[in-house]
């Protein structure tokens, strides 16, 4: 059987998990292509760029099954996924200077972005939104 590398991607309230195995680059998401699953094509770019980087555009079948929040924490935690992927894919090569966490660490995309929505304030409409001042 071959080799499943896995990889977890977290982004906002969306979380994804990624297993990868050698094929033809045949991405899948929650049972469909990922065409289909993502509105937009921007974000199929988005969650690509970890295996541009690496050019493993053709060398792996990806299978992701993700939940929560929207398309775009969606896309952020594919990405993360599939780079956590790639880096057990080829961890024995880690200190070489071709490695895959040197070209994904320099490209920003081992990094997990913690920015998620903040919470609601008592007394306040928002986060920060204030009521409407009224002078009268």
């Amino acid at each position: 059987m071959a080799k499943v590398f896995t990889g977890t991607g977290r982004r906002k309230s969306s979380v994804a998990q990624v297993k990868m195995t050698a094929g033809k680059g045949k991405i899948t998401v929650n049972g469909k292509d990922v065409h289909e699953f993502m509105p937009y094509e921007t974000y199929v770019m988005d969650l690509m760029q970890p295996l541009v980087a690496t050019n493993n555009e053709n060398t792996f079948d990806i299978e992701v099954k993700v939940t929560g929040g929207g398309a775009s924490g969606q896309t952020g935690a594919i990405r993360l996924g599939i780079t956590r992927a790639l880096l057990e894919y080829d961890s024995k090569n880690e200190g070489n200077e071709d490695s895959y966490r040197t070209i994904l660490k320099r490209a920003g995309f081992v990094t997990r972005d913690s920015r998620a929505k903040e919470r609601k304030k008592p007394g306040l409409k928002a986060a920060r939104r204030a009521p409407q001042f009224s002078k009268r």
